[in-house]
């Protein structure tokens, strides 16, 4: 009788890590997860083996995979100079795959008839360190902007998308003033941007498309790099996908990405079959969820570096901001 008990407990552990192993486990941007999600739901439709997709912002999804405890990281920044090494450390060698491009929005509330276009320079003078409770009025902005204030909202400060913002329109990532509403729930910005009528904020394209009829988007002027203080005097540029592919909506316009775990493609069919299923898809399923798609030769490239598992980062652990889609793309990893 305890032999057949043991036996039969032996054989149920057995099936039950059969079923873990079957898992891909996938976590990090909120600004990529409605991708991966969509992808995900896909791929199992067709009798594949379970994903699961969490959300713990890039750099908290980050933690995670250059521990190797995911197969995959879908990240809305690259992977920067401390996070490689951390995975070199724990020996996890990462595959790039940049999957679709996102314009990074600035939006206010429909009723806000001032602003039309807004500079960098103007951002910066309302998000930078300095301004924490100083900076609180939209006269202050703009002398001819009303004497009203400002309700911000942003990223948090675990999201990829609070580095690239504050990278790109500050001039240090991770430099911000800090008396605003941040979430990494980009749900929570679309709606503090809706219900307040003196609202500026940044989200995602795809989560400000959807709402476009309850709020509105603001051209961006790139006069000045923040990085580096250079005058640049680009006219004002709304998002979109012409905008971002001809190299105009700048500094605001960004690659997202997936990151693959080597050893999980190598050693797990289902991480492989996936990513594969991924590349196939996903320029459809980017588009169905308001997100700018690569050109197609971008794909094709992805799909052969996932395929020779090119491992390493186009980036050197920095942004790509200002970059165009094809200087990004003939980038050549490097570990």
């Amino acid at each position: 009788m305890n032999r057949l008990f043991l036996a039969a407990s032996a054989l149920m552990l057995t099936f039950s890590s059969l079923l873990h192993a079957q898992v891909v486990k996938v976590d990090g941007s909120s600004t990529v997860y409605p991708v991966s999600e969509a992808v995900a739901q896909e791929f199992q439709k067709a009798g594949n083996a379970k994903v699961t997709v969490e959300v713990s912002g890039t750099s908290g999804g980050f933690r995670k995979f250059v521990r190797g405890e995911t197969d995959i990281q879908n990240a809305s920044r690259p992977i920067v100079t401390d996070e490689i090494a951390q995975a070199r450390q724990h020996g996890v060698e990462f595959i790039e795959l940049p999957i679709c491009f996102d314009a990074l929005t600035i939006a206010v509330h429909p009723e806000n008839h001032w602003v039309t276009s807004i500079k960098v320079s103007e951002l910066k003078k309302l998000w930078e360190p300095g301004a924490e409770g100083k900076i609180t009025k939209w006269s202050q902005i703009r002398a001819v902007w009303p004497d009203q204030e400002i309700k911000l909202f942003g990223a948090g400060e675990d999201s990829g998308t609070f580095d690239y913002f504050t990278e790109a329109i500050v001039g240090k990532a991770k430099s911000s003033r800090n008396d605003y509403t941040a979430s990494e729930d980009d749900n929570v910005i679309v709606k503090g941007i809706e219900d307040n009528r003196s609202s500026l904020g940044y989200l995602p394209y795809a989560y400000y498309e959807p709402h476009a009829k309850r709020m509105k988007a603001v051209e961006i002027e790139w006069d000045i790099d923040s990085r580096n203080g250079k005058v640049l005097g680009n006219r004002p540029s709304a998002p979109s996908l012409s905008a971002v592919i001809a190299g105009n909506y700048n500094p605001l316009s960004r690659p997202l990405f997936i990151y693959v775990n080597k050893k999980a493609a190598d050693s797990k069919p289902e991480v492989r079959a996936f990513v594969e299923f991924y590349l196939k898809n996903v320029a459809r399923i980017v588009a169905e969820a308001k997100y700018l798609p690569l050109p197609a030769e971008a794909y094709e490239l992805s799909s052969k570096r996932f395929a020779s598992r090119q491992t390493g980062t186009c980036f050197r652990g920095e942004s790509a901001i200002g970059l165009p889609v094809k200087a990004i793309m003939e980038r050549t990893p490097v570990k």
